[in-house]
């Protein structure tokens, strides 16, 4: 016969009491107010509450942070209105608030309290109280300044010489879809060429080179306004884009360049023109510009022999 105990209560399983309620970690769920509490306050963009009409009644700290405001009283007697750069842009959204309920990532700029202007996307919906008709917007509020100033350095980058800081032929192309997309608009060109650059070059060096080219650049950018564009299409090649220029203005500037050429060109270079014919491209203007640059070349340089002989 066993030694051991047969006696049940020596053999059971100590259990753990299932019906004590576990304590739960907080900030578990959205659902908890003081989630969204903490939630609105630490989010890093700016969250806000409006009545239709624009009246802020509610937001986070991003929010007035934005605006450069330390409080909600500060936006007291103001309205989203007052808020946007352009209030057409408000008008705009609250239309497509109205048709579709909601906007998602409208862009456009506010004015903040000491005067600097910054680029927002709201993304908002309008929420109706069921209870007593009430409507609000519900919207957040993101800071793209910093995002819009590296896109416009980008597009400076991607459209503009190293070297010189013109112009260069991607801008070109936006001014090809201009001459298709309006084929009586009025535009003149003027081609410039370096004389004798490749023989500077061999001479010189480059780097000499490259001072003359930076210098060349700034002169022909003294010679225009500023609505108008000197574009570098190539080692020694540029083109001045004329805007509105028909082709009696197109030979004037033109002619005030030789003028101003024997003050203050940096290096001697031969020039052409051309004034848009309707209907014709950029591409074509550019070559009638190019051969006109060419024969005045041929006959300058046939000058020159001239005088050397």
């Amino acid at each position: 016969m066993s030694s051991k105990s047969s006696n049940p209560a020596h053999s059971r399983r100590v259990m753990p009491d299932q019906s004590r309620e576990q304590p739960r970690s907080r900030y578990r769920s959205l659902a908890d107010p003081e989630s969204l509490r903490e939630f609105a306050k630490n989010l890093g963009e700016g969250i806000y509450i409006t009545t239709p009409d624009g009246r802020i009644l509610d937001a986070n700290p991003a929010f007035l942070e934005t605006f450069g405001v330390q409080s909600l009283d500060e936006f007291a007697g103001m309205s989203a209105y007052d808020l946007f750069l352009d209030p057409s842009q408000r008008e705009l959204e609250l239309k497509l608030l109205e048709r579709d309920g909601r906007v998602k990532e409208f862009e456009f700029q506010i004015r903040r309290q000491d005067g600097e202007v910054r680029w927002v996307l709201d993304t908002s919906y309008v929420l109706t109280d069921a209870d007593t008709g009430e409507r609000f917007l519900h919207g957040v509020l993101v800071d793209i300044t910093g995002r819009k100033q590296l896109e416009g350095e980008l597009i400076e980058m991607s459209t503009h010489d190293a070297l010189t800081g013109c112009l260069n032929r991607r801008y070109l192309d936006q001014i090809g879809m201009v001459f298709h997309h309006d084929p009586t608009s009025r535009w003149g060109c003027i081609f410039v060429d370096i004389d004798h650059f490749k023989s500077y070059n061999d001479e010189h060096g480059h780097q000499a080179g490259d001072r003359v080219l930076v210098r060349m650049a700034r002169f022909l950018m003294r010679q225009i306004r500023a609505e108008e564009a000197v574009v570098r299409v190539g080692g020694d090649e540029f083109v001045i884009v004329l805007s509105d220029a028909d082709a009696e203005r197109t030979q004037h500037v033109t002619e005030r360049l030789k003028s101003s050429a024997l003050k203050s060109a940096p290096v001697p270079f031969s020039l052409g023109w051309a004034a848009r014919e309707a209907g014709e491209s950029l591409v074509q203007l550019l070559d009638r510009a190019d051969r006109e640059l060419l024969n005045v070349r041929v006959e300058q340089r046939v000058d020159e022999k001239r005088e050397h002989d």
